[in-house]
């Protein structure tokens, strides 16, 4: 698998995220068939790569309340 370069997209911060500063996660639309998710509060740190279609089915599922505790 190629390593994909994050270093220059754009990160939006999730409208479900904690406005407090806590529990926030930002993600990247620059991809049309992955989704880079990672921690605001360490941006440099880790992201995880989800294909287009589980995170719009994870959103969903948040949305619908399907997960409790998420």
């Amino acid at each position: 698998m190629r390593a994909i370069d994050l270093s220059t997209v754009t990160w939006r911060k999730s409208t479900y995220s904690n406005p407090d500063g806590g529990q926030c996660i930002e993600v990247s639309d620059d991809f049309p068939a992955l989704v880079p998710v990672r921690d605001s509060k360490h941006p440099q740190g880790p992201a995880l790569l989800f294909s287009a279609s589980t995170w719009s089915s994870f959103v969903t599922a948040v949305k619908g309340g399907a997960l409790p505790g998420v």
